[in-house]
């Protein structure tokens, strides 16, 4: 997954926002953006109505948060955490018809779309599948080629977003367990979720500090982040937000979204 490396002196924070849908309120969208440099916001696919797109948007804008896509398979009931056999073809239109939507709020409110971050299971079938990776990076440079892809690092997506001739940010998570060869612990194992503050403001000072994390078999796996994310629908997401600032604050680095002063 990349070379271990010596300390950052600035990262992106980035959560996954606008997640809600109609009467169902996912995440605390207004206490989070205060606290992160990056807004990953969804597109309508797994989460995210057109009002709350709108609203998302403006939050992002009031706070000087930085804005990205985050667009998923087309999966209300499960939240776009559940794999969907799709061809490249359907993965590239659906990812194009998302970043679209998302920028056309993004237009009227005067807001600029920097990323693209998939979500749940398009992000994981990305990371491992070249084809499916090519369809997003396609749908990103096709759209815009000045936007910024999220990716894991040495992974499928990563590659592919390179290839398009986009800049690509290699994204670890705060928030989640890693296996032995640098990949997420699916949500179903355990160890999947650091439900404690303190762990993943741990991890998240590792991996910014070391560029490594512990995997679940105890090794230690290179995992060289330029943006951490922590879930927006974490149950104790805003005291993991605290607590990783506090951490990085102690050791000397500022957080920024990425490409800003």
């Amino acid at each position: 997954m990349g070379a271990i490396r010596g300390p950052v002196r600035k990262i992106d924070l980035n959560c996954d926002m606008g997640e809600s849908f109609g009467v169902y309120r996912i995440g605390a969208d207004e206490e989070i953006m205060p606290l992160i440099t990056s807004a990953n916001i969804a597109c309508g696919f797994h989460g995210g109505d057109p009002q709350v797109m709108r609203r998302t948007v403006r939050l992002a804008r009031e706070h000087g948060v930085a804005v990205g896509a985050h667009p998923g398979y087309r999966d209300l009931v499960g939240f776009g955490r559940r794999p969907v056999r799709c061809s490249p073809d359907e993965v590239y239109a659906d990812v194009l018809y998302q970043i679209g939507a998302l920028a056309a709020f993004c237009r009227a409110e005067g807001v600029a779309l920097r990323h693209v971050k998939p979500h749940g299971a398009l992000y994981n079938t990305a990371a491992a599948d070249a084809a499916i990776a090519g369809a997003v990076a396609r749908a990103v440079a096709d759209f815009d080629r000045s936007l910024m892809l999220y990716a894991p690092p040495g992974s499928a997506l990563e590659q592919a977003g390179l290839a398009a001739g986009l800049r690509v940010i290699r994204e670890g998570f705060a928030d989640r367990g890693y296996a032995a060869d640098g990949t997420l612990l699916p949500r179903t194992h355990p160890g999947a979720v650091l439900h404690e503050p303190e762990r993943a403001a741990a991890q998240a000072r590792r991996m910014v500090c070391s560029g490594t994390v512990t995997a679940d078999t105890g090794e230690e796996v290179a995992v060289p982040a330029e943006t951490l994310c922590v879930h927006g629908d974490h149950p104790s997401v805003i005291q993991v937000l605290r607590r990783i600032r506090s951490e990085l604050e102690a050791a000397g680095v500022s957080v920024g979204a990425p490409g800003a002063d």
